[in-house]
């Protein structure tokens, strides 16, 4: 059966930092493309991060601006986002997400797996 579990979310001041976690069981990570997407309020779910399969690349949204960095570690099936620097704008639930299919990795019809997502909340 397949999972995706999401952690780290929580509360943090703005300029402050968090790790999201996603924890994969059921398939091997190294065979997919990872991402993280978010889902703010009343907004669609848009891209943040991903990596390619065996990490040849990775891709951030253009909003990230080297704020975030997303990492696997595939002998533990996991996938991590550091997120440093963080805004009231980036307030969303996070969602990690698996895809084997080509084409844009930002594009979030192309994956077959989502974790239940986690909330992330930047406020003073």
């Amino acid at each position: 059966q397949v999972q995706l579990v999401e952690s780290g979310g929580g509360l943090v001041q703005p300029g402050g930092s968090l790790r999201l976690n996603c924890a994969v069981s059921g398939f091997t990570t190294k065979d997919y493309r990872m991402s993280w997407f978010r889902q703010g309020p009343g907004k669609e779910r848009e891209f943040v991060a991903g990596v390619e399969w065996n990490d040849t690349y990775t891709h951030y949204g253009d909003f990230v601006k080297g704020r975030f960095t997303i990492s696997r570690d595939n002998a533990k099936n996991l996938v991590a986002l550091q997120m440093n620097s963080l805004k009231p704008e980036d307030t969303a639930v996070y969602y990690c997400a698996a895809t084997r299919g080509h084409g844009y990795i930002e594009n979030v019809f192309l994956y077959n797996y989502w974790g239940q997502g986690t909330q992330v909340t930047v406020s003073s």
